[in-house]
């Protein structure tokens, strides 16, 4: 349904024929001419039926005996076509929130998600004649394509640079933004921006994926300490050969480095053991 403006004609000249024409009844009726009165009282209650008021941010969609006539999209008091049907349809911005749905991520996870959908009408006569209340079929639709970017995606990516839902926040938006777009485009809507809302994992498996990610810190985290240990015992053998303090055999070499991380690397304090005797 392509959409094509009106440009109707000012409804206080309208309104002023009105007025002429239903005086000129009243005259004729106080001289009782029917001749003069009746076509008068006729002609201005056609009229009437004529006159219509669009809102500020509202369009009105003109049908005449089933045939679209056109849209009027400026604000104002209008004159159309008499005995037309008119329909308002608003052009504000709206929002749309999805309720929580339960869905299975790309690794089968089952997951809470919600988002928030920002949208506006921006052809009246794709949203009267083109859907079935557009306003569901938003709905629906923001649902349908939520399952279906959050099925494209895990929950989080434990490799470096994969993407997830938790992660890339901004890209999820992004692409569900477009794949809205994509479908609402049929009701004349456009989609200004969407967001996620809510993101959790179900309640069924929430406890378990929290010791996952305990675990994932856990190795993340021993991982940094074991790199910073190495540098520190290799920046302290490096120091203590080259000031010539003490000569240092391989054995001993491995025995320091052992105790230094044991020392670094361990959750406790270490307790230092001075020995004043040979290694042998």
């Amino acid at each position: 349904m392509k959409e094509k403006l009106l440009r109707p004609m000012s409804g206080f000249w309208v309104i002023l024929l009105i007025v002429v024409l239903a005086g000129l009844g009243i005259y004729g009726a106080a001289n009782e001419n029917a001749y003069i009165a009746a076509p008068a009282f006729i002609v201005a209650s056609i009229l009437c039926t004529s006159i219509t008021v669009v809102q500020p941010n509202n369009s009105v969609v003109v049908t005449f005996f089933g045939k679209y006539i056109g849209t009027i999209a400026s604000s104002g008091l209008w004159a159309v076509i008499p005995f037309s049907v008119r329909k308002t349809v608003s052009l504000r911005v709206r929002n749309f929130n999805s309720v929580k749905l339960k869905v299975n991520d790309v690794e089968g996870n089952p997951i809470e998600i919600a988002a928030v959908v920002v949208f506006k009408v921006i052809n009246s006569a794709k949203a009267l004649f083109d859907v079935d209340k557009y306003m569901a079929f938003v709905e629906i639709q923001s649902e349908t394509a939520l399952r279906h970017v959050a099925s494209k995606y895990p929950y989080d990516s434990f490799q470096v640079g994969g993407m997830s839902l938790r992660a890339n926040a901004d890209e999820i938006a992004k692409e569900l933004a477009s794949e809205l777009q994509e479908r609402l485009s049929l009701a004349g809507v456009e989609v200004i921006e969407a967001r996620l809302t809510h993101l959790a994992y179900s309640t069924e498996i929430a406890s378990t994926m929290l010791q996952r990610q305990q675990a994932s810190a856990i190795l993340s985290a021993r991982q940094i300490i074991v790199e910073g240990a190495v540098g520190m015992v290799d920046m302290a053998i490096r120091q203590l050969r080259e000031s010539g303090v003490v000569e240092l055999d391989e054995e001993r070499k491995a025995a320091m480095i052992n105790n230094l991380m044991v020392a670094i690397v361990s959750e406790r304090g270490a307790s230092p053991v001075i020995n004043t005797g040979s290694l042998y």
